[in-house]
This record gives C-alpha cells, sequence and structure tokens, in this order.
C-alpha cells in the first residue's frame, strides 16, 4: 500500500464515528426530509439504549450524546428548515406549534446538562425528554413532511444545507 493510502486509511479511522457520519452525510447529502428522519431514528435509538443502562457513567455518556444531538438538530430546524417550510405551506399553526415543543426540549436539556447521572430526577428528566421527541417526529413526519414534500420546496438544496450546517456545528462541538 503506498503511504498516500495508508495515510488516507488512518484518517478515516481517526474521529467518532458520529463525526464521519455527519462527514459522509455533508459530503453527499440527502434531500432534507431524509437527513432529518436519519437524525430522529438516531436519536430515538438512543433513548431505548439509555433505558436499558444501569452504569451512571454510560448513561451520563448516552445522555449527553443526545443532547448535543438535538441541540444540534433543533438549531439547524429553527434556522433552516423551519423558515423555509414557513415560507412553502400554508399550516403556520404547525410550524408555531413545532416551535413551542423545541423551546421545551431545550428547556429540559438544559436542566440534564445542569445535572450529573445518579442525581435525583436525572433518569426521568431523559425519559421525559424521549417522550417530548417522540411526540414532535409523529407530527413532523405525519405531518409537517408530507406537506413539505407536496409543496415547491426544493429538499435537496435545502438538504445540503442543512447538512453543511449540521457538520458544522458538530465541529465546533467538538473543539
Amino acid at each position: 500500500m503506498t503511504e498516500a493510502k495508508t495515510a488516507t486509511k488512518a484518517k478515516s479511522k481517526s474521529g467518532s464515528k458520529t463525526a464521519r457520519k455527519t462527514q459522509r452525510a455533508a459530503a453527499k447529502p440527502a434531500d432534507a426530509i431524509k437527513l432529518l428522519k436519519d437524525d430522529h431514528r438516531e436519536v430515538q435509538k438512543w433513548f431505548k439504549d439509555y433505558d436499558k443502562l444501569e452504569d451512571d457513567t454510560a448513561k451520563q455518556e448516552l445522555a449527553d450524546r443526545i443532547c448535543l444531538a438535538l441541540t444540534i438538530h433543533t438549531q439547524i430546524e429553527e434556522e433552516i428548515y423551519y423558515p423555509a417550510a414557513r415560507e412553502a405551506i400554508d399550516d403556520d399553526d404547525l410550524l408555531d406549534e413545532a416551535e413551542v415543543e423545541h423551546a421545551s426540549a431545550k428547556q429540559l436539556i438544559a436542566e440534564i446538562q445542569s445535572m450529573k447521572a445518579g442525581d435525583r430526577l436525572f433518569d426521568a428528566k431523559v425519559t421525559v425528554l424521549g417522550e417530548y421527541v417522540n411526540h414532535h417526529v409523529e407530527e413532523e413526519e405525519a405531518e409537517m413532511f408530507p406537506e413539505s414534500r407536496d409543496s415547491d420546496l426544493d429538499l435537496k438544496a435545502l438538504g445540503v444545507q442543512l447538512a453543511e450546517r449540521k457538520a458544522e456545528l458538530m465541529a465546533e462541538a467538538q473543539k
């Protein structure tokens, strides 16, 4: 194997799995809805994984990962997807409700981040956050995403913007 190939292979092994996944997504973006749905599936899986954990260190690590992922996800939705959807679909009530749901989730995230696994109510707050997220995901996927697909939104271009911003925010978070 040449030195360049070895260096490239070693470089691709570096960094976290999430960072590599985000970089690949930014390099080959899906449409906006697929990107957002992929985020939903990932964090929903993490909530299920959290429920099975007993070790406080593992709980803390996973709660931190969930909070970071949700913080970035809500930010890219609020900065890019929601404003575009608001212009393209005629459903201000749905978008207003999503904004309020985000505010509730962000409040719980802040509370979780100010605590440590093992603290009283830590597990309960993570569980309730998961319930909020599941409710929010159901509404987005059943109502907002189909309305977006039926609109004149350029979901590919929006997907590029979302992926780039997500990669940027992930890079900032890892500093």
